[in-house]
């Protein structure tokens, strides 16, 4: 009885004083040894990233386990129970060993995750000052990264359970290759969204045209292409059609150049009339000052002298395009109208032909009709 209650007195004072004390005291010395080394920068960064402290509960609890376990088997060894004793040390010895893997293991997870936080984190450090890399390839980086790391930890993983990897990694080869056979086009446009989002031939937000597709990017991803269209609707590309087509960007330069058409009469004075148009042109709010309007003329019409009119624009998109065409169109109106400079109706000219022809006289014209009319009269009958 007196050695049964000196080793739990024992075992309280170990585990409920000395233990707590002990981790206390060896957290705070490797805190400070951290601190003066530059260890200490790369633990206070996971720290922040993960937002998990330093289990020192979980450690604590974990002592005083081991010490109220020990504490049974010497109390079965003092009561004379050695065989009871051998054999539940036994048995710890065989569970002991998948304890130890199972705890591996779920610090091999645990230290995927905060690996992938602890990329993410530093990704968005390095490429803070970045121009050459969008956010959304940032995401797409961070992505690859991350499922590299998770596939790393858990062939780690299985590794610890003894589990054969050359007869899992040929198997999954056979896989990826009747995946691959059956899914090319997939795979094929998987490809070409890597390409895209390095190549950059777009970036979320630009107005674009895409084989006959026209519309804003709202999205990329790695298999597909999410356009919205001037309708309202979503046009989703795969990324392989939207690599082989023809992509025309217009917000890559942030500008973009219109045309408008408008006939003048040929008697107008053309240079007069451009710089008019010129200055009617230059009144529009959305019309961009340099490059400064063109007026040139173009073609001699069937009723005017053709002027086109060349004008830019700066943030590109559909509803600034319409709305300053709308707007040079009733400034162009405006501006010919108070200068008198006429914009003609279609005309046609009519005239006889001396040669290969006869020529009716006015006063003629309704006998001639008429004559012509009884002779097509004269001719039916005849045909009856």
């Amino acid at each position: 009885m007196a050695i049964s209650a000196g080793t739990v007195a024992l075992a309280l004072v170990i585990g409920f004083l000395v233990a707590p004390f002990a981790v206390r005291r060896a957290v705070e010395f490797a805190d400070r040894k951290l601190e003066e080394s530059e260890a200490g920068t790369l633990l206070e960064t996971i720290d922040e990233v993960t937002g998990v402290p330093f289990p020192m509960r979980a450690v604590v609890r974990t002592l005083q386990t081991v010490v109220v376990g020990t504490t049974g088997l010497l109390l079965l060894v003092v009561w004379g129970y050695a065989q009871l004793a051998t054999d539940v040390l036994g048995a710890t010895a065989t569970v002991l060993p998948y304890a130890v893997r199972l705890v591996l293991t779920v610090g091999l997870l645990f230290g995927a995750v905060v690996g992938t936080r602890y990329l993410e984190h530093r990704l968005d450090e390095w490429l803070a000052d970045a121009k050459y890399v969008t956010a959304h390839q940032e995401g797409v980086v961070f992505r690859v990264l991350q499922v590299t790391v998770f596939v790393a930890a858990g062939l780690a993983s299985l590794s610890l359970w003894h589990v054969e990897l050359g007869g899992l990694l040929v198997g999954a080869g056979f896989v990826g290759i009747v995946l691959g056979m059956a899914a090319r086009q997939t795979l094929g446009s998987l490809i070409a969204g890597f390409v895209l989002m390095f190549s950059r031939p777009f970036e979320i937000g630009d107005w674009v045209v895409v084989g006959d597709h026209e519309g804003m990017v709202v999205d990329i991803t790695i298999v597909n292409t999410h356009l919205r269209s001037f309708d309202g609707e979503t046009v989703v590309l795969p990324n392989d059609q939207v690599s082989s087509s023809t992509v025309v960007n217009r917000s890559k330069r942030n500008r973009l150049r219109l045309t408008l058409e408008v006939g003048v009469d040929y008697e107008t004075d053309l240079e007069h009339a451009e710089s008019v148009a010129v200055e009617a042109i230059e009144n529009v709010d959305d019309v961009a000052p340099a490059p400064k309007p063109q007026i040139i003329p173009t073609g001699f019409g069937d009723s005017a002298i053709t002027l086109e009119c060349r004008f830019w624009i700066r943030q590109p998109n559909a509803h600034k395009k319409w709305t300053t065409i709308r707007a040079v169109v009733y400034e162009l109106k405006t501006a010919f109208e108070r200068e008198r400079i006429a914009i003609p109706y279609p005309q046609r000219e009519l005239s006889s032909r001396a040669n290969g022809g006869f020529t009716v006289e006015p006063g003629e014209r309704s006998r001639s009709t008429e004559d012509t009319a009884g002779e097509a009269e004269l001719t039916y009958d005849e045909s009856e």
